[in-house]
């Protein structure tokens, strides 16, 4: 890393962001308030674990991203997971259980992490880990579900557990969203959010950015329509190219500068709801905060990960603890080789350089 530039002090400021920006939006309901203010506490002495660990020498990120299970219902178009195998149609084998998953957690607890973002395929489907999930109530989980297993029972769920918060995947319109993830899904999400809402539960949405929806997810109307049913948070992710046929949705520069400054002109309007870009301007952290610096992914068979989108892993979390997987030499080898950091077209570096992670990971083992 460079010495001019101090990662965990960025990554601080950061949460600090993220956690006064939950607090502002959920002024108005007042469990929600009371709970964030909880969190806003939790989440302070999480980051003094992180300096401390920092003073000496061990750099723990905020953010841990876990891919819960293999499996997934829907056949979405340009899906990353499915275009790297890590969803599949077959029987999930040999998948982490809701006890591995806890230590996981319990580990992630002590270490000084303060969000667990819990993905797929669709998590929703492994509703032990959801419940083991709701047991840490010191660590946020975003859960970014297809929404399609929504019911009842979770909104009981997340109810008890406010820490639990549902991200519900929208590509925008009616025709934008089941064009891309299936007939009756946009009808689904929408009945989803009326529920979440009626109950006093707050959730946010994730929104796959690509060349034919950019206008239309940050327009005003848009943007109305998810804060009319309580929507609080907009996680807006640009689409990456998993596959050589659909280069043509990837953003171009001027695109992405133009989402950039649109986030940052919502950021500055709308306080009442959450904008987050991913993976945003990496200029303004020195590189991508992949591989540790700022987050990791275990995937649903405990291999540590640099990113969802960089499926490659040296080491396992069964075989050893999360503190160590941190110290993998493939993270250390992507933080000191400055593939991170490397000039890219915008977008996900170690996509583009995929071919040299996969080789740096294989030579690794």
């Amino acid at each position: 890393m460079a010495k001019d530039f101090d990662i965990q002090a960025y990554m601080t400021k950061g949460v600090e962001q993220v956690v006064s920006d939950v607090l502002r939006a959920t002024l108005k309901n007042p469990r929600e308030s009371a709970f964030m203010a909880k969190f806003a506490l939790a989440s302070r002495k999480a980051s003094e674990k992180r300096a401390a660990a920092e003073r000496q020498g061990e750099h723990i990120p905020p953010f841990l991203i876990a891919s819960i299970t293999s499996s997934c219902n829907l056949h979405c178009a340009g899906c990353y997971s499915r275009c790297s195998s890590a969803t599949v149609d077959a029987a999930p084998v040999a998948q982490l259980t809701d006890e591995e998953w806890l230590k996981i957690f319990r580990e992630a607890d002590e270490l000084g992490v303060s969000f667990i973002l819990l993905a797929g395929g669709e998590p929703l489907l492994r509703r032990d880990i959801i419940e083991a999930a709701g047991k840490m109530p010191d660590i946020l989980f975003p859960i970014f579900t297809n929404g399609t297993f929504m019911d009842d029972r979770y909104l009981e769920l997340f109810d008890r557990h406010r820490n639990l918060v549902p991200v519900m995947s929208i590509e925008g319109s009616r025709e934008a969203t089941d064009s891309r993830r299936g007939d009756g899904v946009y009808d689904r999400l929408i009945a989803n959010m009326d529920a979440i809402h009626k109950r006093g539960l707050i959730f946010g949405v994730s929104v796959t950015v690509t060349t034919e929806n950019l206008r239309e997810v940050t327009s005003e109307s848009f943007l109305r329509t998810l804060k009319d049913r309580g929507c609080k948070a907009v996680i807006l992710v640009e689409y990456v190219p998993v596959a050589e046929d659909s280069k043509e949705l990837a953003l171009s520069d001027s695109e992405r500068d133009f989402l950039l400054k649109e986030v940052d002109r919502l950021r500055q309007t709308d306080t009442e709801m959450l904008y987050i870009s991913f993976p945003g301007d990496e200029k303004d952290s020195d590189g991508c905060v992949a591989a540790g610096r700022g987050f990791f992914h275990i995937n649903s068979h405990g291999g540590a990960e640099p990113c969802p989108f960089s499926p490659y892993s040296d080491v396992n979390v069964r075989d050893t603890s999360l503190r160590e997987a941190l110290r993998s030499r493939l993270f250390q080898a992507l933080n000191d080789g400055g593939i991170l950091k490397d000039d890219h077209r915008g977008g996900c570096v170690l996509h583009e350089r995929r071919e040299q992670v996969e080789a740096l990971a294989s030579g690794l083992k």
